[in-house]
């Protein structure tokens, strides 16, 4: 009865966090995060102070969180690609799909990623570290392809972030610009990777 009521306790406590995420991810979309105070989300949320200072320590914490299991979302899809495709080639490509596809489903949270860089130090940090990780995954896979022998043995680094710095502008002009659409960003984004894998890639394994 204990372990019932435990689980159920938790399954709440759960639902409320998500709801106040959920409740900042609008309000950030429509309002701006810098004109978006705490008293909003805990209003439009329903929840009272207390609630939102259980979860959250403050407005920055929420936006952390947000960006956090976005991060999260991005790794845990292309992972999730890894397993049904072995050619290295293949994945060096279409990983970015997989990638740009959760961009396209997280309007919202894409906006707010190209949106909110430069609001403060801390916010600043969040996005390095946003940044960093997604750098830290692609020279990874990267080095495992040279390793492998697929790839050339190329500087993996400045690779990296030239695929990190496309593919943060082809969002910015998508979602900020609004110059092109869904589709045309997820293409362009491929475009660039076929380009950039004739001169990275040493061995088509995909035959």
């Amino acid at each position: 009865m204990d372990s019932q009521n435990s689980s159920r306790s938790n399954l709440k406590m759960e639902e409320k966090r998500r709801k106040l995420l959920e409740t900042s991810l609008m309000l950030f979309s429509e309002k701006g995060y810098h004109n978006t105070p705490v008293r909003d989300i805990i209003d439009y949320s329903g929840f009272g102070t207390s609630t939102f200072y259980r979860y959250f320590s403050n407005k920055e914490d929420v936006l952390k969180t947000l960006l956090g299991d976005f991060l999260n979302q991005i790794i845990a899809n292309v992972n999730d690609y890894y397993t049904t495709e072995t050619s290295l080639y293949i994945r060096f490509i279409e990983t970015k799909r997989v990638i740009m596809r959760v961009f396209a489903e997280n309007e919202k949270l894409s906006e707010i990623y190209s949106r909110v860089a430069g609001i403060s130090e801390g916010i600043d940090e969040c996005l390095k570290d946003f940044d960093d990780k997604l750098l830290t995954f692609t020279i990874k896979n990267i080095r495992y392809g040279i390793k492998q022998g697929a790839f050339r043995d190329l500087p993996v680094i400045p690779i990296a972030h030239s695929i990190l710095g496309t593919i943060k502008y082809i969002v910015y002009k998508w979602v900020v610009l609004k110059e092109i659409t869904k589709e045309e960003m997820i293409q362009m984004v491929i475009s660039y990777h076929e380009s950039l894998a004739a001169g990275l890639v040493a061995i088509r394994d995909d035959s």
